[in-house]
């Protein structure tokens, strides 16, 4: 009963968010809050020598004058960009422009992740970054793993909460453990426009929204809103991808990020939101797990089920032995009488 209130409420305050929601259709170049120079990226990107201040450059990054590509058009390659400083304000915005691109026709890969983590530079599956993250991945995702669960096409955005345990599941394009639901975020022609694609990423009031422009409107559209997400302070922004198989050029030309005055409701007995754990109070139902961890009873288990099997095989051969050795001491007293 507990569980469905609180499904419930969840539900609620999305539908109760979306209909207060005020930057559908406001302009992309109306900015609010404080601009955030250490958690922003813009040109000219380097400053002196090779490096990009208050940012880390990892694997096949390349860092040039109109763009930071984190992978070229080439298979098996990772790239990221992170943060150095770790972020303090509780209630932010993150605008990120780029673009994805290629030549190699239907068949392309992977797409971008936005990260908000504890974790930095640490690569890994997830859109070349480490699965089992701590806090929240946005994910621009241009290729369909899973053609049976979803009635959407690709690409595709959609947004994850981790606590470090919940892991990403790509067989799945992360549907189980997507925000707001399986089918929670929106399908975006961003692939091969000739235009940059923006997006917006709200976390005010524990309440996460994402925005896009993809058709070079100059206006944001609400691609999903979820209430209920609970991030703590002092992680790290980042932005990475990956190619496999298939691949693509991965470009971010720009990020700002903008720190939102909101003013909470004062509770006493409120934590130091730098020890928040992350979570969301409504995620898709999780009916398949990518690549489980053997626990430690199933392990044990194997062992007597060994154990146990070596026992019986022992066991079978010296009740064999012994009737055999019975039938010939048998035969042995008949020839003797």
């Amino acid at each position: 009963m507990r569980l469905k209130l609180l499904v419930f409420l969840a539900l609620l305050g999305v539908t109760v968010a979306e209909d207060n929601d005020l930057l559908q259709d406001s302009s992309i170049t109306e900015y609010r809050g404080y601009f955030n120079r250490e958690h922003s990226l813009l040109k000219p990107y380097m400053g002196h020598g090779m490096d990009v201040p208050y940012w880390d450059i990892t694997g096949s990054t390349i860092v040039t004058a109109q763009q930071i590509r984190l992978t070229p058009n080439l298979q098996g390659r990772q790239g990221a960009v992170w943060s150095q400083i770790p972020v303090q304000s509780r209630d932010w915005e993150l605008m990120v422009t780029f673009r994805i691109h290629g030549d190699s026709g239907k068949l392309f890969g992977d797409g971008i992740g936005i990260w908000y983590t504890r974790e930095r530079n640490q690569v890994g599956p997830v859109f070349g970054s480490k699965n089992g993250f701590s806090g929240l991945g946005v994910f621009l995702d241009t290729y369909h793993n899973d053609y049976s669960s979803y009635a959407h096409t690709f690409p595709y955005i959609y947004a994850m909460v981790s606590d470090g345990t919940v892991m990403y599941d790509g067989d799945k394009d992360g549907g189980d453990g997507r925000l707001g639901g399986a089918d929670s975020g929106c399908e975006v022609k961003f692939r091969n426009v000739e235009h940059e694609t923006h997006v917006l990423i709200r976390y005010v009031g524990d309440t996460l929204t994402v925005y896009q422009d993809t058709e070079n409107t100059g206006k944001w559209n609400q691609c999903l809103r979820v209430g209920g997400v609970h991030l703590p302070t002092g992680y790290y922004f980042g932005l990475s991808s990956a190619t496999g198989d298939l691949s693509d050029n991965h470009d971010i030309t720009a990020v700002r990020m903008f720190e939102i005055e909101y003013s909470r409701a004062e509770n006493l007995n409120e934590m130091d939101p730098s020890r928040i754990q992350p979570k969301a109070d409504y995620v898709a139902p999780r009916d398949h797990v990518s690549n489980p961890s053997p626990s430690q009873m199933s392990t044990w288990g194997k062992w007597l089920l060994i154990i146990l099997g070596v026992c019986a095989t022992v066991g079978g051969i010296a009740v064999f032995g012994y009737l055999w050795y019975q039938d010939r001491q048998s035969r042995s007293r008949k020839r003797f009488y």
